[in-house]
């Protein structure tokens, strides 16, 4: 009886995941079209910052309940799956090559990795980040928004005028759609991404204790995949709706966010400790930022090849880990 309760929850999770995805693209990418932001500019913070709830709301808690712990482990694991296994599953499961948006390479990659490497600096060397540090990430966090302001307003971000063109004109329809409309579809999609993967992540860690898996393994595959699946829904219905640079902009502003925001935020309510486990989870987070980065320089885009390699490498990430 428990385990058919688990199974519809997780069939219901995982419906709410998909309507939600499809819901949130449609009246963010349709608000972006009505006031003329860049797509990019909408999925580095809206999307981005949206879909990294479940992750802002797992540290910023286990931070007020002085286990903070779980903060650096949360995020380089979070940043690790969006990278490897999301973009690669977004690139190797779309038809077409996914697009990268020139701003995105020349800025917001570099910059990603920046900020991961001197998160690992800070826990390298004080084995734990200060809540001066984490102020500074803060301080970090609203220049990255100022310049997000900026490139919003001078209409940056886009491929080109062309790419433009053809975005507004596969949106056409949400244009049709009043405002009202938009922010209600973005509203009610943001809470089902966020609702779903709660219920989805709840139903497949009962199932997998029912089952006989170890706590262990619950929490290196459905837990930490499980809060990183609002990035893979949104990120693979950009892509298939031709949203590509809502769907790369998702998980570059989302993993900038978790460090700056999430790691910030935590570092301020109590000093989060860096365990020295959690460097060599970092390294693979920076290596698999700059193989990203590599492969985006290839026709600014991402193929399935390359989504494949991306996937591969998390295989092996994993093999380590076991």
């Amino acid at each position: 009886m428990e385990t058919a309760l688990q199974i519809f929850l997780l069939a219901a999770g995982f419906t709410m995941l998909i309507k939600g995805a499809d819901f949130f693209v449609d009246g963010s990418s349709g608000i972006a079209s009505r006031f003329g932001i860049p797509q990019l500019v909408v999925g580095l913070t809206i999307v981005a910052m949206g879909t990294s709830a479940p992750e802002a709301a797992v540290s910023i808690s286990a931070a007020l309940k002085g286990n903070a712990g779980i903060t650096v482990g949360n995020v380089a694991g979070s940043n690790i799956l969006n990278i490897l296994i999301i973009l690669g599953l977004t690139a190797f499961l779309t038809k077409k090559i996914v697009p990268v948006a020139s701003s995105t390479i020349k800025y917001e990659m570099p910059f990603m990795i920046v900020v991961m490497l001197i998160l690992l600096w800070m826990g390298y060397a004080g084995n734990e980040i200060s809540r001066l540090e984490g102020a500074g990430l803060w301080a970090a966090f609203l220049l990255y928004l100022f310049y997000l302001l900026k490139m919003a307003k001078k209409g940056t971000g886009k491929n080109s005028e062309d790419d433009e063109g053809e975005i507004l004109e596969r949106g056409g329809d949400k244009k049709e759609k009043s405002m009202a409309m938009l922010l209600l579809f973005t509203v009610v999609g943001l809470a089902l991404i966020v609702i779903g993967s709660s219920v989805t992540v709840d139903a497949a860690t009962a199932i997998a204790r029912i089952i006989g898996l170890s706590e262990r393994f619950i929490g290196l595959t459905i837990v930490a995949l499980g809060t990183s699946l609002p990035e893979l829904f949104t990120s693979v219905s950009a892509a298939r709706k031709g949203s590509a640079d809502i769907a790369i902009g998702n998980i570059v502003g989302s993993n900038i966010f978790n460090i700056l925001f999430v790691v910030g935020t935590s570092a301020l309510i109590t000093p989060v400790v860096f365990e020295s486990k959690f460097i060599v989870d970092f390294i693979v987070a920076v290596a698999a930022g700059v193989l990203l980065w590599i492969f985006s320089f290839n026709g600014r885009s991402l193929n399935r090849a390359e989504g494949g390699l991306l996937l591969l490498g998390y295989l092996g990430y994993f093999v380590y880990l076991l």
